[in-house]
């Protein structure tokens, strides 16, 4: 399946920059307004305020500003960035000690005859981390690795990039955990964090298994040959490679825990795996200059990447200096209100998408949307559990296909996968998985 003789898109940068000029060519476009906001005391964000959008005077970007924006947006994203750069530079330290090579061929070794079974246990692991934290960036700079670990399983780059990137947010977007999207959105609809913890977790699990079985069909249908034995390396794995592992994703681990009981942030897992990274490089051996040097390597080959998530904030960064993006969400919000709460609440998928392909953030999206949903659904008798889901479908499904979702884009381009032949694969398995999310809505609104 290659995309020669068809229409490709161009370079993810090129679209994200024309992401930028159109952004700032509806800052021309659409009237400027705003909500008046407020300081939420169960989420400590500040949240719009409903009913009291304004008009406010016009603020058009013009094509400077608009480029001004791209070194704004790498200054927005620094903490996302230096997370892309300094995860990545402790992988090649691992690598170039060679325990990445033998701890990859030992698990070729163990799934080589287990057909597709590395699929659904690598696609939990993500799914996993997606449900607690919300993985997304972190991804980045582990895609070389898990490439090496597919081409030792005989499938392409989009069957890695679906087990990993979109089994993790096939998580976030399920997870009844995952304290950026269910978490922030439920504090701000009032609800409990158990509120509809059973029809959530059953959620969770048939989107999973539906995901892993597109995945896993995909992955049967354009599988090549296996790496075998002579193409790998016959060194065992020793303890010292075992040891040195670990101590590496230890800084994964203590994420996971600080984000949720510290307040931790991207600064806090760069510093973990500088420190475990540079540790690594002394402890196997290649000396501190040489340790130094794997590092910058390892940070110089996923730039492509991390530029890509700067310029991805960028547009953001213009649709809110011409304070359009309010604007944006009272278009879509003040229509709902004139439909029957059954239609509302389904109309609510398609707007939540909308809204997050100019707002890619997903708790920015919450903080901004949720206090206009949930006062709209109590007017239309809609239960707010179901407008949290309505949110959790439209913003969440729409991470694994909007072009300005920064994250995306550098995983595709970090694995190789042009985006028009991710769209493809991915948008079959979102409309798989969205179904799943309306059943749930229909069953929680009863």
């Amino acid at each position: 399946m290659t995309d020669t003789g068809r229409f490709r898109l161009p370079h993810p940068l090129i679209l994200l920059l024309v992401g930028v000029l159109v952004a700032a060519a509806l800052t021309w476009i659409l009237p400027a307004g705003e909500y008046a906001r407020r300081t939420d005391p169960a989420t400590n964000r500040s949240v719009v305020v409903a009913g009291t959008y304004h008009a406010v005077p016009r603020a058009p970007v013009g094509p400077f500003a608009a480029v001004v924006s791209v070194p704004r947006g790498f200054a927005d994203a620094a903490d996302v960035i230096a997370v892309v750069l300094l995860v990545g530079g402790a992988w090649v330290v691992v690598d170039r000690l060679g325990t990445l090579a033998r701890l990859v061929a030992a698990l070729v070794s163990v799934f080589k005859d287990r057909g597709l079974i590395a699929i659904p246990v690598i696609s939990v692991v993500f799914a996993t981390m997606g449900a607690l934290e919300n993985m997304q960036e972190e991804i980045i700079p582990l895609v070389p690795v898990l490439l090496v670990l597919g081409r030792g399983l005989g499938i392409d780059a989009v069957s890695v990039v679906a087990m990993s990137a979109g089994a993790a947010m096939i998580g976030s977007v399920f997870g009844p955990t995952n304290p950026f999207q269910a978490g922030i959105a439920m504090k701000l609809a009032q609800l409990p964090a158990g509120s509809a913890a059973p029809l959530r977790f059953a959620m969770f699990g048939i989107a999973l298994v539906l995901w892993v079985a597109w995945t896993m069909r995909y992955a049967s249908r354009t599988r090549t040959a296996m790496v075998t034995a002579g193409d790998t390396p016959t060194t065992r794995v020793s303890t010292k490679d075992v040891l040195i592992m670990l101590l590496v994703v230890s800084p994964m681990a203590a994420y996971v825990y600080g984000s949720i009981a510290l307040g931790w942030g991207f600064n806090e897992l760069s510093a973990g795996f500088f420190i475990a990274g540079m540790i690594a490089g002394l402890w196997g051996g290649l000396g501190l200059e040489g340790t130094t040097l794997a590092y910058l390597e390892g940070m110089q080959s996923l730039l492509p990447a991390a530029m890509l998530v700067g310029v991805a904030r960028s547009i953001s960064v213009v649709l809110t200096d011409g304070h359009v993006i309010d604007t944006i969400l009272q278009g879509l919000a003040a229509p709902l209100g004139h439909t029957t709460p059954a239609a509302a609440a389904m109309l609510m998928i398609p707007a939540q998408a909308l809204v997050h392909v100019v707002v890619p953030s997903v708790s920015g999206q919450a903080v901004l949307t949720m206090p206009v949903f949930v006062p709209l659904s109590d007017l239309l008798g809609v239960p707010r559990h179901v407008t949290v889901l309505a949110y959790q479908m439209g913003a969440g499904l729409c991470e694994l296909l909007t072009p300005t979702n920064g994250a995306l884009m550098a995983v595709l381009l970090a694995a190789g996968v042009p985006y028009q032949r991710w769209v493809r694969f991915a948008i079959v398995g979102v409309g798989i998985v969205l179904v799943v999310g309306v059943a749930g809505m229909i069953v929680g609104g009863r």
